[in-house]
């Protein structure tokens, strides 16, 4: 973090009170008319949803009733007269003749009729009674599905198992939400449950990751409509979906520091039930074991159950949904905020985490561009994170940060928020994934990305001084904050780098108007004009050019002049990283097209080429929705999946073995060997009194390969 000290005071730039008031109220109009202030990702429905509403007719007049096929076992059972009403006694019935013929029919039928009594005591505010008949739905649906012949050598082509599933599925759902409104649906809990034929004894935990966080509340997915995503992605299972709520605790997981405030995770509840000779004294009835354990569905997708693999019934989208609408910060209000005050959004600037770090996952850090928030990427974060194979080999981190100070401050608190991250995660450097890493950046957020991959030599120091840095005046601290913007080397952890709609060779939208905007609307924060005020006043003459110095938005930085961007242009890259571009063109019959060009409507296409890239993808998108195409998201993944592909090909070049390529969706695993050392040239070292070159090999080591090491210890297996 790059600060002269640890107050951050307001710097105004003398524009008239009036004249930025009417600034403000024009943005803010704007900004209401394009819809960002009132959108919302997730509303409540009016009823859950319910794949039983149509085979059992929940909301038909007269319903729910029984299905055919269930009323006619009922008929040969001598029981139909219960299929309409009298639930109680045909259960009990039905219940004695399940002691001497536990067949799948009797257990699916007792499951169906007592589902349907559930609801309508449900319905009538009976408590007490639909929570037993709740139990002993789902306990009966699981015997069907594990404990009976034909449920457990089910093939999935009677449609009686699947609808076996939702039953067990909602059964499990109502008794929840009846434990719930009783207050006592929380971990560690054990409650019995007592119906006039059984005993039931509960209790409730959670395994995994998650085994030591107390989550303070559970909402459930299917009350829940997903709005402000596009996709919704769900799997298909047993089980129930849930919302977990961290509120005032956060949760005990590696790396929860760098969780945002009251985040929520994806959980999902299934029961076991476990059949014992024990009898309760006080009922003489059989007493029947549930255990409900919490999973998180995106590091267990399957568990086994009987000998048998089942996935669960999971909702990775609702979740997030939910998050974002009851985050206090909005994504309007966050990237307004960032553009206008950036000193009032320091202490919120920094690296976020919406899962555990796992020492084993690449991260991907996604950037944002001006005026714009870590929100911009849940899109594409939704959908890359639905994908197995992506998600079992990555983890996503998020970067926010002040938009309205120049991009090159922004890149240099980035360098140093990943340093300290590095730190605090992996002291050791033990972790060989995270010498993986990849960047995706949009916008100006690509800036801020490629800024981390090259040598600064002195390059960027004779853009503002022809004289050595060493003859510079002033207070230590800010001659020291200006050497960290101006010197730095290549960060040896990032093998990758993606922009999308980055403007390269700046952009047209920097003009004399908009720079006019953004002096007169944002506010900077004293560190990064008083340091070079201060510095200016110290050392007269010292600077040829103090104009770069005092530029003091992030619009001005992106102007098509700026002498930094070609700069960084020629800056010498580190060979260890690849890049991609993700390029928009609005449709030209369009009428933004008509005038924009061959552009997104603010980057044109010449200025987010990149002739270094690897790849490059053209999609037909404006500049606010370059990143968030479908092809652009299914560029991202091809991306990943070709870096899995080559960190592969680098362990089995490494131990001189034939390739055998793994299945895309195998685990990465830990490694401690060494990738074969590939000849690069040596970067020149850069003109700075601090330390020498992260590129040079010091004299007391040997030349370290700079691909870094691999990320197999052992050969990925083939399944």
């Amino acid at each position: 973090m790059i600060r002269t000290d640890n107050r951050i005071m307001p710097a105004t730039v003398g524009v008239p009170l009036f004249t930025r008031a009417f600034v403000v109220m024009v943005v803010a109009a704007c900004l209401a008319n394009t819809g960002c202030m009132n959108s919302r990702f997730a509303s409540v429905r009016r009823t859950p949803t319910n794949p039983l509403d149509a085979p059992l007719q929940l909301m038909s007049y007269g319903g729910p009733k029984v299905t055919d096929r269930t009323r006619q076992s009922l008929r040969q059972l001598s029981l139909e007269k219960y299929a309409d009403g009298d639930y109680s006694r045909g259960l009990s019935e039905l219940a004695q003749i399940i002691e001497k013929e536990p067949t799948a029919d009797n257990l699916y039928t007792f499951a169906e009729l007592s589902y349907i009594a559930a609801t309508r005591a449900d319905a009538l505010g009976k408590n007490a009674t639909a929570l037993e008949l709740y139990a002993g739905s789902v306990s009966h649906a699981y015997y069907y599905l594990f404990e009976s012949q034909e449920g457990a050598q089910s093939d999935g082509y009677d449609p009686r198992f699947r609808q076996a599933c939702d039953i067990y599925n909602k059964s499990l759902e109502g008794s929840l939400r009846l434990v719930k409104l009783q207050g006592k649906f929380k971990q560690g809990e054990t409650y019995r449950i007592k119906t006039p034929n059984q005993v039931f004894i509960v209790s409730l935990d959670t395994v995994g990751r998650w085994k030591d966080t107390e989550f303070q509340d559970f909402q459930f997915t299917s009350d829940y409509e997903v709005e402000g995503l596009k996709n919704q992605h769900r799997q298909y299972g047993l089980g129930v979906p849930l919302i977990a709520e961290c509120k005032d605790k956060p949760p005990k997981a590696p790396g929860s520091e760098y969780f945002p405030p009251n985040l929520t995770f994806a959980l999902t509840a299934f029961l076991e039930v476990t059949h014992t000779p024990d009898i309760d004294p006080d009922t003489k009835k059989p007493i029947h074991y549930c255990r409900i354990h919490l999973y998180d569905p995106l590091e267990q997708p399957e568990i086994v159950v009987k000998g048998k693999k089942v996935p669960l019934e999971a909702d990775i989208s609702t979740p997030l949904a939910y998050l974002l609408d009851s985050s206090s910060l909005g994504p309007a209000y966050m990237a307004t905020l960032g553009l206008l005050s950036p000193g009032a959004q320091q202490d919120e600037r920094g690296i976020y985490m919406l899962e555990p770090y796992d020492p084993k996952k690449i991260p991907v850090m996604m950037v944002h561009g001006l005026w714009s928030s870590p929100m911009t990427w849940l899109e594409m974060f939704n959908d890359l994170r639905a994908q197995p194979e992506i998600r079992n080999n990555y983890q996503f981190w998020f970067y926010l940060y002040p938009t309205g100070q120049p991009f090159w401050i922004s890149a240099a608190q980035f360098r140093n928020d990943l340093e300290t991250m590095r730190n605090k995660l992996d002291p050791d450097h033990a972790a060989i994934a995270l010498d993986q890493m990849v960047l995706v950046g949009h916008s100006m957020g690509g800036l801020v990305s490629r800024m981390q991959t090259i040598e600064s030599q002195s390059n960027f120091w004779h853009l503002v001084s022809d004289r050595p840095p060493s003859e510079l005046k002033g207070d230590p601290a800010d001659a020291e904050a200006l050497r960290q913007v101006l010197f730095f080397h290549p960060n040896q952890s990032i093998r990758r780098v993606i922009t999308m709609g980055t403007p390269h060779r700046g952009s047209d939208f920097a003009n004399s108007t908009t720079r006019w905007l953004g002096k007169s609307l944002i506010t900077l924060p004293s560190f990064v004009t008083g340091s070079s005020n201060r510095l200016v006043a110290s050392n007269p003459g010292f600077f040829s050019n103090e104009e770069l110095l005092q530029i003091s938005t992030s619009v001005d930085s992106l102007a098509p002049d700026s002498p930094v961007l070609p700069a960084m242009n020629d800056a010498p890259k580190a060979p260890w990283v690849k890049f991609h571009t993700v390029i928009g063109v609005v449709d030209p019959d369009t009428w933004l097209g008509y005038f924009s060009g061959r552009s997104d409507g603010v980057v044109k296409y010449e200025s987010a080429h990149l002739d270094e890239a690897v790849s490059e993808l053209i999609v037909t998108a404006d500049h606010n929705s370059v990143h968030r195409t479908p092809q652009s998201v299914l560029e991202v993944r091809r991306i990943l999946r070709e870096h899995v592909r080559q960190l592969r090909e680098e362990y089995y070049s490494s131990i001189r073995q034939p390739l055998n390529v793994p299945q895309a969706d195998s685990e990465i695993m830990p490694a401690s060997h060494l990738a074969p050392v590939v000849t690069s040239p040596v970067m020149p070292a850069a003109q700075t009194p601090a330390t020498p070159t992260a590129m040079s090999p010091s004299p007391s080591q040997p030349e370290m390969n700079p691909l870094k090491r691999s990320i197999y210890s052992t050969p990925p297996s083939s399944n």
